[in-house]
């Protein structure tokens, strides 16, 4: 694990132009004088000192220790995470949905078994750690089975790859290479799903140091190795920007113990149900949950065809949405999604979320194998079909380790893994979500799980159907 702040410098343009730069906790104490006086910035900036500039940050603001988080919201702060597994990527995003930042994809890169986090990183108990590393190369080898599978099936059935004609019929190098990368997104996004959480990824975040903060708290009072780990290493980085915050960034009490106490519900939940039957080895092929439920509740005055008026100049999924469907909440409810798709679905800002960590099933793709294959082809769906036992099975082990309250339980899982997943928010945020995941280079998978909910959604109100931007998931 590797974790480094990175710092802004002004550009060229701004310091041509003589622009003011300051350190992150300066900004934040120049911002914070301003609640105190309205003297303006330059009569600020007469009081810093350029050969004692963090000395400088106490004699602006003296309440610069963060007593108000409305003041550690105005540290910027940049950190870029090397190194850490899939799952606590996922986590982290959880936790800071307003963050901005990136993360390796998976729908674009290639993992090998090298990429996977040693298991005392993780806190793998040691009489267990031989079985997992067994399970964790059986599914390595499972996703390069399929990658391989799934290639020739794109080689065999062209057309099932959605890349356009004119892209495939033309000759020049540029389209050689988009061709290839379209293909090579296809096998990616289909065979990802036996991609154990517990290989490394890498990801960047910028937020305030309040959002730091917060997190730094959770992951040090996480009980898993991992996230304490991150959470040291971030305090660290943060010293280096903001060290006036790092006293609001430790170990809290009352987060671990809301942390267990979240995890032992889940134990019991787990305890009572049994393991579903769609993870049990004899589950059918695509073996699923029922999927979504929509609660939709407009604002008190809301009138028969507002929607409709409210989305008339809707021209593109940034564009304007009326305050009838800004007012009216949304409760969507997918009752069993894969981790895969859930990373990208975690990411969005708005709303809540809710994801308990409880396998439901296993999904990899199977409903995209051709309906009339060629022999060969036959040969590596009947090949696909086989691997999803591997799965299901590491799925169900992952859940009975819940059952016992191993709180690694969670490294066990696959990126085909499902969860339940909750979204409540604004519908217009809903509408802006499903316009994005159903667009141009959606994945199929989360497209399908927006259709389902859109589905719902024009049932109740037919009229919106055709001004919601819904798209078919176009290849990129």
């Amino acid at each position: 694990m590797h974790v480094t702040l990175v710092s802004l410098l002004p550009t060229e343009q701004a310091t041509q132009a003589q622009r003011p730069a300051l350190t992150p906790e300066l900004l934040a104490a120049s911002g914070a004088r301003y609640s105190r006086n309205n003297e303006g910035l330059q009569a600020i900036l007469t009081k810093i000192d350029p050969e004692n500039m963090d000395r400088s940050v106490d004699t602006i603001f003296r309440l610069i220790d963060y007593g108000h988080q409305s003041i550690a919201d105005m540290v910027p702060i940049a950190i870029f995470i090397d190194n850490i597994s899939i799952w606590l990527a996922y986590y982290v995003w959880s936790l800071c949905p307003t963050a901005g930042g990136q993360e390796s994809s998976t729908r674009y890169i290639k993992l090998d078994p090298e990429s996977l986090i040693a298991a005392d990183k993780l806190g793998i108990p040691s009489d267990r750690a031989d079985e997992w590393q067994a399970q964790m190369d059986e599914a390595f080898a499972a996703y390069g089975q399929a990658l391989n599978h799934w290639e020739r099936i794109g080689d065999a059935h062209p057309t099932l790859t959605a890349i356009p004609d004119d892209l495939l019929n033309d000759s020049s190098e540029k389209a050689a290479k988009a061709a290839d990368r379209m293909k090579r997104n296809y096998r990616f996004d289909r065979a990802r799903y036996y991609l154990p959480v517990s290989a490394a990824t890498n990801m960047m975040m910028v937020m305030s140091a309040r959002g730091w903060s917060r997190l730094c708290q959770i992951l040090n009072s996480h009980p898993l190795p991992e996230a304490r780990q991150l959470g040291e290493a971030l305090r660290q980085e943060m010293a280096l920007s903001s060290p006036r915050l790092l006293k609001h960034a430790g170990y809290r009490e009352g987060i671990a113990a809301g942390i267990q106490e979240e995890f032992n519900r889940l134990s019991r939940k787990a305890q009572q149900q049994g393991l579903p039957a769609t993870l049990k080895a004899d589950a059918k092929d695509c073996a699923e949950a029922p999927d979504v439920t929509l609660d939709i509740h407009p604002p008190s005055d809301w009138a028969d065809g507002q929607f409709a008026a409210d989305l008339a100049s809707h021209d593109n999924r940034y564009g304007w949405i009326g305050s009838q469907l800004q007012r009216t909440s949304v409760r969507c409810f997918w009752q069993a999604i894969a981790l895969a798709e859930l990373r990208d679905m975690n990411r969005h800002r708005t709303g809540n979320k809710y994801c308990p960590m409880l396998p439901v099933g296993f999904y990899a793709a199977l409903e995209q194998l051709p309906s009339h294959a060629t022999p060969t082809s036959q040969q590596d769906a009947q090949a696909l079909r086989q691997l999803t036992g591997i799965g299901r099975r590491l799925s169900a082990a992952a859940f009975e380790l819940q059952v016992c309250g191993d709180p690694t339980a969670v490294y066990t899982t696959l990126l085909g893994t499902q969860f339940a997943f909750e979204r409540v928010l604004s519908a217009d945020k809903f509408i802006y979500e499903a316009e994005l995941r159903t667009g141009l280079g959606a994945h199929f998978r989360y497209a399908k799980h927006y259709k389902d909910a859109l589905a719902l959604w024009y049932s109740r109100y037919p009229e919106t159907r055709g001004l919601i931007l819904e798209g078919n998931a176009e290849p990129e």
